[in-house]
Parts: C-alpha cells; structure tokens; sequence
C-alpha cells in the first residue's frame, strides 16, 4: 500500500472517531452514522455538525458530548450575545483562521469559543499578546462558521445569538446550492430584517435597521437569481421584466407574510429586493406619530403629501392615515399604487385599492378616469410626473381630500420641486393653486436607536396657515424656514424632532447631526 493510501486511511479513521464513540455512548445509531458519513463524502463539513444538520442529534447533547470529550466547558452560541467590546480583542483574520471566537472577559479572562479546544499553541499566544488567561470552551464548527460569517458585516453593536441561529437554522448548509426560496422568505419574517436583497456575487443579505447581514451560505449567481426570479413571477411578469428591465410588484407568499418584490438588472444580471410587509396596519402610537395627524386625516377636502428619502416608512404613514379615514369616516376611497403594500378591508368606508400594471396601465392612464368613480378621497402611491401633480392639485382643489408621498429632501423642498415640475409660464398659477391645497407637508426621517436595537420615526411637520399660503403664493417658500424655525406651530423643523431624541438619550448627537436640516439650529437645540 503507497504512502498516500496510509495517510487517507489515516484521516478517514480520524474522522470516524467521533461518530464511533457517538455511538458507543449511544447518542446515534450505526445507521444514522453510515449515512453522516455518505453526506460527509459529498461536502466538507465536520461529521458533528452534519449530524446535527440531519437531525440524529441535538444541539445540546453534542454540546455536553463534546464537554466531556475534550475536558474544557462549551457554549451554545444560539444563547450567547457578545458585546463589541470583546469582538476588538482579536483580529477578525485571527479568529476566521484559527476558528476562535472571544466571547466575554471577567476578572482579567477571556472566554474564548473554540473549535479545536486543544490547540494549546494559539491558546499561549493569545495569553501572551493579549495578557490575559484564556478559558477554552468547545463549540460545534456548525456554529463557529455562522458566528464567523456575521464579522464580515459591520458588527458594532456585537453579535446576537438569535441572529447565529436563524443564520444556522434557517439555512441551507449544502455548499453546492443556495437556499430555495421558501427558506429566504421564512427566514427573513424570522430575522426581523425589513429587506432581504438577492445579488449576483454575493451570498442573500438582509438589512436590519441601516446595517447590511449576509447570509452563511454562498454567493449567489445570475442563473440562481433568475431561477429565483422565475419561480415569483407569471409568465406575463417576467415578459414585462425582459422588456422593461425592471417591475415592482406585491406578493402574499403561501399565507407566510405580505412582501413587496422590486426587480431590475445590473451589469446584465437580475437582482431582486424584498421587502417585508407589516402583516396588520400599526398605529399613531405604535410609529410614533403624533395625534394631530388624526385632525388631517379626517379633513373632507385638500393634499397631504408625505416626503423622505427612499426606505424611510413614506408607505406605512401614508396607509396609517388611511386607515383612520377607513375606520371614522363613511367615504368612498380610490387608490393607485405601485404595488400595493398593505392590504386595506372594507370598514366604515367602501376602499378600492388599484394596482398600476394589473387594474390599470399606469398613474396618468388610472387617474384619467377616476372622477367618475365618485371617490371622496383619493390615494396615490407616488407622485412623479407633471400629469400627476396636476390631477392630484385640481382633485383637491374640488372636494377631494387627497394622499400622496413624494422623495423629498424636506417639507419645503415638496412645494418647490411641484412649481418646478411645471413650465415657468404655468408656475404663478400651480403656486395659487398649491397654496389653495396643500394642508400637510410631512417629511420624515427613520434614524438608528442608540442601543441599536432598531430605529425611531423623526419628522417634520408643514401645515398650510394663512402665513405659510401667502409665503408660497409670493414665491417666498424659504422664507418659511428663516421665518418661522422657532416660533410657529404650523411649521416644526426636523431639527426639534431630532434634538428631543439626542437629549431623551434616544439617538446619538451624531445620529441626529447626520440627518438634520440645519445643522447649527440642531447644535444650539442639543447645548
């Protein structure tokens, strides 16, 4: 026999160590080992966590298994958080290559999570670089490599244990194929993530708050993304999608959850964005927004617009304040929107909600023929175009209370960027007419919780007062902000908002600065 054969019969005996004595201790049977060990064949995993993938063994009797075998105690990382502080106590390209993870000090010891507990050369090392005793505890490579695979993400408010199972669990583990679809779905209800993104050349990633998690699993690519993309799309969507490069459209997924699905192509391959929708309506209370926006809402007549920067909840205040007409007023209801996100029932109200591309062509051909739906409020996903402007303009100015959002830096920047969308010989009149209309500019902002554990609504509040009509019909809107900054209650800058969060010790000043309309307003509010 060669000297290769010797050294792979050597390694294979090895390896079937554990599973032998896994089942002296009648943890498995020799049956469930024959078949750990065909799967070990087919991927390069340790026979402990693909025992434990395949069922035959519990996490907590492998933990208490592997105590015993090696003498050193083990942590079940699914119920461990580390703090961010220990993370920096070791290099990440440490950690990743010798499979260690720092877990928490005490007394002038670190904890440290290892997948080879008997590696006493690393464990000299550290004691020596770092001047501290190292407590070596076992932990399966299963969870190693899930906790490892969170530091290639901005870890500055630590590592949750949750967030190392759903990456463990709720995964495929198959390093030939990527998680179906079902899976990514279920997992990011489970994460509580608000966006899952699909991209070629990465593995799936989620967005928890600001922060962006990639999944355990491997890179996606182009072909998995279009097979993803095939699987959530009819036949006549994914036509629409090869001729217009990019859809939008909303999906109830096997009774899991409601999602809204954004496809597009890049560098000419798909990437799909999903987001995950509230599965009832939340309150004022629940968002945090304030109760006078009940007195707007139930107004019988005129425009709310609601603007931000893209992500920032525009969708859900905007169906907040249709839910309280909805449920105080007896009204007919029409809205247009791309796609529809929160599904609204029948309550004191009759609502029919429209869906640009499957009831109607587009905005401008949907709003065409609305007045004669007999609506008394009408609902517009978004406002983008001259046309629609006008229509919702001439729909407020006529008995209709109307309800929009626009991406918009501020409450001010609204009304600019609607004259501007017009030709400068129709601007005197949209200003008269806009002054007329408007009764809410809301403009929102969702910003980062100090203790990271999610984010805060901040916002600002423009109402239409006989001072702020004359301001827009004089053409003099930026007089509203040097005017009115700190003496008006028509008019309550971001920069209150945010500043009451700072000193609440909700945000961080920095947090705040980042997102404030005037800067040197917001540190004069926060001294």
């Amino acid at each position: 026999m060669s000297s290769q054969a010797n050294v792979k019969t050597s390694s294979t005996t090895k390896k079937n160590l554990l599973g032998e004595a896994l089942v002296s201790h009648k943890l498995i049977n020799h049956e469930q080992l024959e078949q750990a060990l065909k799967r070990r064949s087919q991927v390069d995993m340790p026979l402990g966590s693909i025992l434990i993938e395949m069922g035959f063994i519990t996490v907590d009797n492998m933990l208490k298994f592997l105590s015993k075998k090696f003498g050193v105690p083990s942590i079940n990382l699914f119920k461990t958080d580390i703090q961010p502080e220990v993370l920096q106590l070791i290099p990440q390209e440490k950690m990743k290559k010798f499979r260690i993870l720092p877990v928490s000090v005490e007394n002038n010891t670190l904890t440290l999570a290892m997948v080879s507990p008997q590696d006493f050369m690393t464990i000299s090392d550290l004691e020596f670089t770092l001047g501290k005793k190292i407590k070596p505890s076992i932990v399966p490579f299963f969870m190693m490599e899930s906790a490892l695979n969170l530091l290639s993400e901005n870890y500055e408010g630590g590592i949750n244990g949750e967030d190392i199972e759903n990456l463990s669990m709720h995964v495929s583990k198959d390093t030939q194929q990527p998680p179906g679809i079902e899976k990514l779905f279920t997992y990011l209800v489970k994460s509580g993530g608000s966006d899952m993104l699909l991209t070629a050349g990465v593995p799936p990633s989620i967005k928890i708050g600001s922060i962006l998690k990639r999944l355990a699993t491997i890179a996606l690519t182009p072909a998995n993304i279009e097979a993803y993309a095939k699987e959530l799309l009819s036949t006549d969507e994914w036509d629409i999608f090869n001729r217009d490069n990019e859809l939008e459209t909303g999906i109830t997924f096997k009774d899991m959850a409601r999602f809204r699905l954004t496809f597009y192509r890049q560098r000419n391959s798909v990437s799909i964005a999903i987001r995950h929708l509230p599965d009832k309506i939340p309150s004022l209370k629940e968002l945090n927004l304030p109760d006078w926006l009940n007195d707007f809402a139930l107004s019988p007549q005129g425009l709310i617009l609601i603007s931000g920067p893209a992500g920032s909840g525009k969708s859900t205040t905007l169906s907040v304040i249709l839910d309280i007409i909805n449920s105080n007023r007896r009204c007919n209801i029409i809205s247009l929107e791309e796609p529809i996100e929160f599904l609204h029932k029948h309550k004191k109200s009759n609502i029919n909600q429209r869906e640009v591309g499957r009831d109607t062509a587009d905005f401008e051909e949907g709003l065409r023929g609305i007045f004669r739906q007999a609506p008394d409020v009408i609902v517009i996903g978004e406002m983008r175009d001259k046309v629609t402007f006008e229509t919702a303009i001439r729909a407020a100015r006529t008995g209709h209370l109307v309800l929009s959002t626009m991406n918009a830096f501020d409450s001010t920047a609204v009304i600019q960027t609607i004259i501007n969308m017009f030709p400068v010989e129709q601007q005197e009149l949209i200003r008269l007419m806009l002054a007329d209309s408007l009764l809410l500019s809301l403009a929102q902002r969702l910003v980062k919780k100090i203790d990271g554990t999610g984010m805060l609504l901040a916002l600002e509040k423009l109402a239409t007062s006989h001072r702020v009509r004359n301001f827009i019909r004089e053409n003099k809107i930026h007089h509203i902000r040097s005017q009115m900054e700190t003496s008006a209650d028509e008019f309550i800058p971001m920069d209150v908002g945010l500043a009451k969060y700072v000193k609440a010790g909700s945000i961080t000043y920095e947090e705040g600065l980042l997102h404030a309309t005037n800067p040197v307003y917001f540190k004069d509010l926060t001294e």
